[in-house]
């Protein structure tokens, strides 16, 4: 039997992505507006529904992070493909909330299963087969899933009632299901390669590994802020109102090729380096609104923002990923706890900072200072990895 083309493996995980993050989880972004209008929800009770979907996607990460077992890793990828279009129909069928907070959990743990655990069964089988230890085309799908779900809850806006919608981003999430399950080959547990050398981990030592979760949770902390916010800066001003939904759609957009672009760099440069670029144009795209909140102002930061966070991301989990190459979701796993306990803390103390303020500058400087200050950790790790 013939091995599959790297790229079709790869858009296997792709479409995995646009899935499992796009649908399952971002669409819930768009259609948050129309669910309050049409139903019972509020700020605060939409707010939770977010957290919730948020536990999930934890419980995730946790079980990516404790188990080895290739074969049951392949099993729970495809859980997670049916997980994400059943709890997206699930949101159509009532307006009841104990339903909705069941349905968003489960599509968090499928957030899971498509980026951490498909991202893991992809490095490995790249590897395995003797081809670049790269990701950024699978990655993509982060973007591609951002802007597609910002494109179609666009396209249905005012001509479908809520429920509708998420049926209309079921038949979406059906038709990304068949590749991503069809094109991802069965894992190989043999303990060698293609050409026969040995997969042996590269561990490195225990603080250094501590000083990157440290590094990553800056990142997630400036991403949330920014991720959380961007729309609501935009909605919040008269004079944008309405462009939430279009930035946002840039921003996935200028998200989707920039994964292919910070392989590159760290091609050339090396990943260490790579990620001290990204971090630092990140931080322009989060200090701009505070000092430009035109539509133009708003739109820059929303591209350098979508092209930078995800770039870290792909970066990262990759990078830690080639450590373990016998088993690289765990260690994805524990990274990505880090990231989200970030994710957890920022987004409250943020809120209470712009109610507080009256705008979203405070909690934008924050996120800056969080995110320079993770700069500084990539510094030491570079000059630790040098010694």
């Amino acid at each position: 039997m013939s091995s599959p083309h790297p790229l079709k493996v790869m858009i296997a995980g792709l479409f995995s992505l646009v899935l499992t993050i796009g649908v399952a989880r971002f669409s819930y972004t768009p259609l948050l507006p129309v669910m309050m209008d049409g139903t019972f929800l509020s700020d605060a009770s939409g707010g939770w529904l977010a957290t919730i979907n948020y536990m999930g996607y934890m419980l995730g990460a946790f079980i990516a992070a404790s188990i080895s077992d290739l074969q049951l890793k392949d099993k729970l990828y495809r859980i997670g493909l049916v997980v994400a279009v059943l709890s997206t129909i699930g949101m159509a069928l009532a307006d009841n909330y104990i339903l909705w907070a069941t349905m968003r959990f489960f599509a968090g743990l499928s957030s899971a299963a498509g980026l951490l655990i498909g991202s893991g069964l992809i490095l490995n089988w790249m590897l395995r087969q003797g081809h670049r230890a790269e990701l950024g085309v699978h990655f993509g799908g982060l973007g591609l899933g951002i802007a597609l779900s910002a494109a179609v809850a666009m396209l249905m806006s005012g001509k479908l009632d809520w429920a509708q919608q998420w049926q209309v981003f079921t038949v979406v999430g059906i038709a990304l299901a068949i590749p991503a399950w069809l094109w991802l080959p069965k894992p190989d547990s043999s303990p060698v390669t293609k050409s026969g050398e040995k997969l042996v981990d590269n561990e490195p030592e225990k603080s250094w590994m501590w000083i990157l979760f440290a590094a990553y949770f800056c990142a997630g902390f400036g991403y949330v802020i920014t991720a959380t916010f961007l729309v609501a800066i935009v909605d919040n001003q008269p004079a944008l109102n309405g462009n939430g939904s279009l930035v946002w759609l840039l921003t996935g957009l200028a998200a989707a090729p920039a994964c292919i672009f910070w392989d590159r760099v760290a091609r050339k440069v090396g990943e260490l380096k790579a990620l001290f670029i990204a971090y630092g144009v990140n931080i322009v795209g989060i200090i701009i609104p505070v000092l430009d909140n035109s539509l133009t102002g708003v739109i820059i930061s929303g591209i350098l923002f979508g092209a930078t966070f995800i770039g870290i991301v792909s970066l990262m989990l990759t990078m830690v990923g080639k450590f373990f190459p016998t088993k690289p979701a765990k260690p994805m796993g524990k990274l990505t706890l880090s990231y989200g306990v970030a994710q957890i803390v920022a987004p409250a103390m943020s809120g209470m900072m712009a109610e507080a303020s009256g705008n979203y500058n405070m909690p934008l400087v924050m996120a800056a200072i969080i995110m320079a200050a993770g700069m500084g950790l990539i510094v030491v790790l570079q000059i630790r990895k040098q010694h």
